[in-house]
């Protein structure tokens, strides 16, 4: 790196502070006080849900299917487009994905205008009060996937990621397993589903789906969770706020 060549006279600063000076000084604060306040509010309203008040899946012609490695996909038969989604269950940027676009994309899988999968992975269980948390979760999905229809799944979904129920990433504390069922038991789903996510049914299955769909979002050369693809390219879904209006 070059240097700049510092000339040796010494410079005295002369006293110039008047009342033009103060005044200037104001607005000069005021405006940057404005584009604070404006940046905050930009911020504030890029990151409000879209599509609010819509809610989850509620078309019954939605159908839920498990093509394998314990992908859970939502879609009408002939939706147009495909949507890959690769969350951990306390990623907290999955969680503002999801509180952001999931009513809009909700609506989209209603009207059949896309399919898509749900790849829940385990990366942050380390994190975890309990040092499990995102694997039990991953299993307490599978157990309402493998039960239940898509609106009951939708609904799990949404409140998995829900910011009042998803633990804070390197918490005190998490959710238990009892917690997991009363949150699937809240949305619809019946007594067999909530036994499997308490007995623990699903946990090695959770386990060996999550290792391949690290893999899978490797592959995908998305960076990390959420990873979104849209029709097999990633996309920024964080970034780009008309990422899922534009697809049509």
């Amino acid at each position: 790196m070059s240097q700049k060549k510092i000339s040796s006279t010494k410079h005295t600063p002369q006293a110039t502070s008047n009342t033009v000076t103060y005044v200037l000084g104001g607005i000069a604060f005021l405006v940057v006080v404005v584009v604070i306040v404006v940046a905050i509010r930009w911020q504030s309203g890029s990151d409000a849900p879209r599509n609010d008040g819509y809610g989850t899946v509620k078309n019954p012609e939605v159908e839920l299917s498990l093509p394998g490695d314990g992908v859970v996909q939502l879609a009408r038969p002939g939706a147009q487009h495909v949507i890959d989604v690769f969350e951990d269950p306390m990623c907290p940027f999955c969680g503002d994905l999801e509180v952001k676009h999931g009513q809009e994309l909700a609506q989209k899988i209603d009207d059949g205008v896309v399919g898509v999968n749900y790849h829940l992975v385990n990366f942050l269980d380390g994190r975890s009060a309990s040092g499990d948390y995102s694997t039990r979760a991953v299993a307490a999905s599978h157990c309402v996937a493998a039960s239940e229809n898509a609106r009951v799944y939708s609904a799990f979904h949404a409140g998995l990621f829900d910011p009042e129920f998803r633990p804070e990433e390197g918490g005190d504390s998490d959710r238990s397993d009892a917690d997991l069922a009363d949150l699937a038991r809240t949305n619809g789903a019946g007594d067999p589903t909530v036994e499997c996510i308490v007995s623990g049914a699903q946990r090695d299955a959770a386990i060996a789906d999550s290792n391949t769909g690290r893999e899978a979002l490797a592959a995908s050369g998305a960076r990390g969770t959420p990873g979104v693809l849209v029709d097999g390219q990633v996309i920024d879904a964080l970034g780009d706020s008309e990422w899922l209006a534009n697809i049509n």
